[in-house]
């Protein structure tokens, strides 16, 4: 997924925001950036990090994949320098964060699609509803709705079989409250893990199992998993770049955050490029490991909000499905 040095700055040089302090190669850079969070982000920070380290090689950059909740725990007792997301950070993460003196500035990425996925081996499911998705994952399905033909009259009276993200998850977040009207709110009778290659191998090895993830680890497992259409009213759709750019893929596009602690922009060059940097790159790079960039618009207000050092949320009051990314840069 790294793109040659040559190649990546000839994309930058032809549009996108310039680093922060003047690009990697501008000074001797050295230390450690620890970041982690959402496994989802992981791969869109990982392809950054191995290009700004190729340019930049006293610099070490970190990241973990702990899910957006357990990032955010470790980012705001202090201990990570930059926290991924998939969804917004939540008030009780923010007061923590007071607690302990960690200011953050908040930046999108990226957009992805939740890729809702079964065994390559299930011949009977290609599109399911917003509203068969709910009875499949609502908390009241637990133990009751447990065969696929209690989904649709038509499917079999085979075992259904769960996969899904953790609870510290954002991807089970934004899937709880995109499809189940409630954020955290499921059945809790599934397999759950922070690390969507689990559920990737969860679901390659069983015939009944259905699960989601972000779009990146779909397209990266294709041989071993389907992609299954969603209806939310207006016709089954599946994710793809197109579907997601577009919004035609709903209620299951999302934008993709990353969280800067602004204690340690200001005091450590070499975090201060990085961000730089990762705001001129990413969108080549998230299309390079299968998710879908931002505007140049919105890139150039992101990049305007980091040099500003804007401090907290933008979600304070937006709903999280369906949200705007221009209109909530604009307003702050």
């Amino acid at each position: 997924v790294v793109l040659s040095a040559a190649v990546l700055g000839a994309a930058i040089g032809c549009g996108g925001s310039e680093p922060a302090t003047g690009g990697p190669e501008s000074r001797e850079l050295e230390g450690t950036i620890l970041a982690d969070g959402s496994s989802t982000v992981a791969p869109i920070t990982q392809a950054v990090a191995e290009e700004f380290q190729a340019q930049t090689r006293g610099v070490r950059v970190a990241v973990g994949i702990s899910g957006s909740g357990g990032g955010f725990q470790k980012f705001c007792r202090g201990e990570t320098d930059i926290s991924d997301a998939s969804r917004p950070i939540k008030p009780s993460e923010i007061e923590i964060c007071a607690q302990n003196g960690v200011e953050f500035i908040e930046l999108p990425v990226a957009f992805d699609g939740l890729a809702v996925v079964t065994n390559p081996q299930n011949s009977f499911v290609g599109c399911l509803t917003v509203s068969e998705l709910r009875s499949i994952w609502r908390p009241e399905a637990e133990e009751t709705v447990t065969s696929w033909s209690q989904v649709r009259d038509s499917f079999p009276d085979r075992p259904l079989v769960l996969y899904g993200p953790g609870a510290d998850s954002g991807t089970y977040d934004y899937f709880t409250e995109a499809i189940v009207g409630e954020s955290g709110a499921s059945r809790g009778d599934f397999t759950p893990s922070e690390d969507d290659n689990v559920i990737v191998q969860g679901v390659a090895g069983d015939v009944d199992a259905i699960g989601f993830f972000g779009l990146a680890y779909f397209e990266a497992n294709r041989d071993k998993l389907k992609l299954i259409g969603v209806d939310d009213g207006d016709g089954c759709v599946k994710p793809d770049a197109a579907t997601v750019e577009d919004g035609t893929y709903k209620p299951l596009s999302r934008p993709l955050l990353m969280y800067i602690n602004r204690d340690a922009a200001d005091s450590r060059a070499e975090i201060d490029e990085f961000v730089g940097f990762y705001l001129a790159s990413v969108g080549e790079l998230a299309r390079s490991v299968g998710y879908v960039p931002l505007g140049e618009d919105i890139y150039a207000s992101a990049m305007a909000r980091y040099q500003d050092r804007v401090v907290g949320t933008m979600f304070e009051n937006a709903a999280l499905v369906g949200v705007s990314l221009g209109e909530l840069l604009a307003s702050r």
